[in-house]
């Protein structure tokens, strides 16, 4: 089970990637009608993937299970430290980052001040799911496509 939800989350990240850049970009080219679709997109994307997250994180993950025997020891250790604070971090404050956009947009008197609202909101996300990524090469870092002969 945990294998198979890893895998959705690894692959659900890409969807919530693209569209939340797709979001900044329809936003840079003044889209209304792309901004509001691709930023439905990211929203239910990036919703989907924290639920999954916090699954992973709570109940099924042998790591995090680990991590939490032993929080101090694991601050010492770079890759435990990644998922137990870095991921978790900048993947929920892109969250909040995304809906506190979604909203300011919402409030907008005008066009251009959604817009506005809503490129500074997504870039801000986009950034923080840039910098909790699990890249390849990092600390905590994970294939890019898992499930793929690995």
């Amino acid at each position: 089970m945990y294998t198979t939800v890893l895998i959705v989350h690894s692959w659900i990240r890409w969807v919530a990637l693209v569209a939340a850049v797709g979001t900044v970009l329809a936003a840079l080219r003044q889209r209304d009608a792309s901004v509001d679709r691709w930023g439905m997109i990211a929203m239910t994307m990036l919703d989907l993937q924290m639920l999954i997250g916090l699954i992973l994180y709570l109940a099924l993950s042998p790591n995090m299970a680990a991590i939490m025997n032993n929080f101090a020891g694991a601050m010492i250790d770079p890759v435990a430290r990644f998922w137990a604070v870095e991921h978790i971090t900048a993947m929920m404050l892109a969250v909040i980052a995304a809906h506190v956009g979604r909203v300011l947009a919402r409030k907008a008197a005008t066009a251009d001040a959604k817009r506005k609202r809503i490129l500074v909101a997504f870039s801000v996300a986009v950034i923080l799911m840039f910098a909790g990524m699990p890249w390849p090469g990092r600390a905590g870092g994970r294939p890019l496509f898992r499930g793929i002969g690995n």
